[in-house]
């Protein structure tokens, strides 16, 4: 019973593991572990078949047939370790060192001549001759394959062929059978160029294009930074500067005794209140988030990681017409969930629907690939964040937000703000309350 039991936690744990990796990340696996497979699908195949006539044709060809097996299964574990170290060499990431190749070179050597022993000994069908061919050379030619240049590749195994066919003509195989050897190298020949060499170049645009998308983001970030520190700058720069000037007016009055100073040290004050305002509309700004702004950005970045997206609504009265602050709250809920849907499951769809009746907004999102998680379950940790955070933020504009499956494996948020929530404020903008997750970065003026 134990024993069963820690063979589901593996299982589940493969599948958790599965799941937490990127759909590039799943792609590159599948693709190696196809690759590391294949040596071992032609060893069952075209590599045991042809030796199990031969173990009853006596104890010399019994014997060379199990040693050629036995070589061909170390080979093939010689080449899937090696398999990763060389898709790194095609991608450049590493150099693959040139002494892994001196033992696979040797068994590769070492099978010829066992072939060729069991050629000269052991009766051979027609057919046998040409699979034990095909299987020859495959293990080997996997990795090596991604290590040389293509010309280079077709030049070492054009003289292995030369010098495999004149070892079996010397020990007397008729020529029918050696026309058959020739065509047999010829196919395994193209079919590992065809089939590794374009897997490695796939594998290696899929991984410049996800670095390029990584340092484009990290690009993007310093920027907003750059952004940031100029708007800080162009709002605190004069007037700080003006501040220190009339600090050192006052000093210089009040120690003259001249009442003036009182009036600069109040022209100060007011100076630094206003800095006050103005460094918590810029910190405002940065914390809103824009409806139609949120909408093209989860678009996009959804459809690049491969998940279609539908919008509808976005570019009628619901999307634009809407008061900023409900368009505000609304982001919020764009923004977190487009995150989260990337983070669970395995989406192939997401739809995004904005409505407007006459008295609220009401926006949904749903997507497929639900993994039965709550995508917007920030941990119960009360900080602020996933669902209790949207929460937060839509009761402060009278709102709600309900999320849970909606059948068919699909998860559904709903989020529905009244119009008549925002307010303005006296300077004109519609207020929206910070939640908790997002407290005001200066102290309220007094």
């Amino acid at each position: 019973m134990k024993g069963l039991r820690g063979v589901i936690g593996r299982v589940r744990g493969w599948r958790r593991g599965w799941h937490e990796r990127s759909k590039l990340q799943r792609i590159d696996l599948y693709t190696r572990s196809t690759l590391a497979g294949l040596p071992w699908v032609f060893l069952a195949s075209w590599g045991l078949l042809p030796l199990l006539p031969v173990l009853g044709q006596g104890p010399v060809p019994a014997g060379l047939a199990v040693a050629f097996f036995a070589v061909n299964s170390a080979q093939c574990v010689l080449s899937n370790r090696d398999l990763g170290a060389a898709f790194a060499h095609h991608r450049g990431t590493e150099t693959f060192p040139v002494r892994r190749l001196r033992l696979p070179a040797a068994l590769l050597a070492l099978l010829t001549g066992l072939m060729v022993a069991l050629a000269a000994t052991a009766d051979l069908k027609d057919a046998g001759l040409a699979l034990l061919v095909l299987d020859l050379p495959l293990a080997f030619a996997i990795p090596y394959v991604l290590l040389v240049p293509v010309r280079t590749y077709l030049v070492h195994c054009a003289v292995y062929a030369v010098v495999l066919v004149a070892l079996l003509a010397a020990v007397g195989v008729p020529a029918g059978l050696l026309f058959g050897a020739v065509l047999s190298m010829l196919v395994v020949i193209l079919l590992v160029l065809s089939s590794v060499r374009p897997s490695a170049w796939s594998m290696s645009v899929m991984w410049q294009a996800e670095e390029a998308r990584d340092m484009q983001a990290r690009l993007a970030v310093a920027e907003e930074r750059l952004r940031f520190g100029r708007d800080m700058h162009d709002v605190l720069g004069r007037n700080l500067s003006v501040i220190a000037l009339k600090s050192e007016l006052a000093v210089e009055l009040a120690q003259r005794g001249n009442p003036a100073a009182v009036d600069q040290m109040v022209e100060v004050q007011r100076i630094a209140r206003a800095s006050q305002q103005e460094v918590r509309d810029v910190v405002r700004g940065y914390r809103e988030a824009d409806l139609p702004t949120e909408l093209m950005g989860a678009q996009g970045v959804l459809q690049a990681a491969g998940i279609s997206v539908t919008v509808e609504g976005a570019d009628g009265p619901a999307g634009i017409g809407a008061p900023a602050a409900v368009q505000a709250a609304l982001g919020w809920v764009v923004r977190e969930t487009a995150t989260n849907v990337l983070r669970h499951g395995d989406p192939t769809h997401c739809s995004i629907r904005l409505a407007r009746t006459r008295d609220a907004v009401v926006l949904e999102v749903e997507n497929d690939g639900a993994d039965g998680t709550d995508p917007l379950d920030g941990g119960g940790d009360g900080g602020g964040s996933g669902l209790a955070g949207l929460r937060e933020r839509l009761g402060a504009l009278g709102g709600t937000l309900t999320a849970g499956p909606a059948g068919d494996d699909l998860f559904r948020v709903t989020a529905t703000v009244p119009l008549t929530a925002a307010r303005p404020e006296p300077g004109g903008r519609p207020s929206l309350s910070p939640p908790s997750d997002a407290p005001s970065a200066l102290p309220e003026e007094r």
